[in-house]
C-alpha cells in the first residue's frame, strides 16, 4: 500500500497562539509529528498542509513536504475534507493519515498498533476513547428552561436519572491520530462508515488544545523525555 502522512498545521491558532511551531523540549509541535511518522516506517511520503510561509519553511527544515493551502481552507470552522481532499490532489496514494501536530507524545510504535486495526474490513480507525461526562447526563437550554440533551424514551427512567454505569458506553474522538483509505475522500468523507475503533494508551492521546494542556506537555517532556519521538 501507497501511504502518505497528512499533517494539518494552519496558521490563526486562537486559544494556544502559533501553537503548531511552538517549542516543546527544544523542537516546534510540528516537529514531532513529522518525527513520529518517519518513526513509524509506515509513509511513502509526510505532507504538511499549511496555509503559512513560517511553518512551511519549519516543516521542510525538519524533512516533510509542504502542500500550500487556499486560505478558504485554514479558517477556524473550515472542514478536514476539503484541506485532505486538496492535499491529495494528484497523488496516487492507496492510504492517508492524519497526524496532527496537537499530539506530540505519538510515537511511531502507537502509530504501528493503530495500522494493525486497519485493512480491507474497514474505511478507517480513529482514536477515541470512552467519555468522563456521559451526554445522558447532559442538558439544553430551551427558553427560561432547560431539557436533556439526548431524546428520552416514553416509559423508561430518564437518562439523567439513571447511574452513568447503566447508560450505553459513549466514546469521544481525540486529535490523535486517523488511518483512512483515499477512495472514501471521494465521496466527501474522511472517516466513512465502517470506522474501527483505536485506543491511545497513556500520554499517546493527550492533545494541546488549551494553554494549560501545554504546560502539562511540557512538565510530560522535561520529566520523561522517551515518551516523544526521536529527531
Amino acid at each position: 500500500m501507497r501511504a502518505v502522512a497528512l499533517i494539518p498545521a494552519r496558521s490563526g491558532s486562537v486559544r494556544v497562539p502559533d501553537k503548531n511551531i511552538r517549542s516543546l523540549a527544544g523542537h516546534p509541535l510540528v516537529a514531532w509529528a513529522i518525527a513520529g511518522a518517519r518513526e513509524s516506517g509506515r509513509f511513502e511520503t509526510i505532507v504538511c498542509s499549511t496555509d503559512s510561509d513560517e511553518i512551511a519553511e519549519v516543516a521542510r527544515s525538519y524533512g516533510a513536504e509542504v502542500v500550500s493551502r487556499p486560505p478558504e481552507m485554514a479558517g477556524a470552522t473550515s472542514p478536514d475534507i476539503d484541506w485532505v481532499r486538496h492535499a491529495l490532489e494528484g497523488a496516487s496514494y492507496d492510504v492517508f493519515s492524519i497526524l496532527r501536530p496537537t499530539s506530540p507524545f505519538r510515537r511511531g510504535a502507537t502509530i504501528e498498533r493503530a495500522w494493525e486495526r486497519f485493512g480491507d474490513h474497514c474505511d478507517s480507525v480513529r482514536a477515541v476513547r470512552p467519555v468522563r461526562e456521559h451526554p445522558g447526563k447532559m442538558w439544553v437550554r430551551d427558553g427560561d428552561y432547560i431539557r436533556p440533551l439526548l431524546p428520552q424514551t416514553e416509559g423508561e427512567i430518564p437518562t439523567h436519572s439513571r447511574q452513568t454505569a447503566s447508560l450505553p458506553e459513549v466514546l469521544v474522538q481525540d486529535s490523535s491520530l486517523e488511518i483512512a483509505w483515499t477512495r472514501i475522500v471521494a465521496d466527501g468523507e474522511i472517516a466513512g462508515e465502517r470506522v474501527v475503533p483505536f485506543f491511545p494508551e497513556g500520554e499517546e492521546g493527550i492533545s494541546i488544545d488549551y494553554p494549560d494542556d501545554f504546560e502539562r506537555a511540557e512538565r510530560l517532556a522535561a520529566e520523561r523525555p522517551e515518551l516523544l519521538p526521536e529527531i
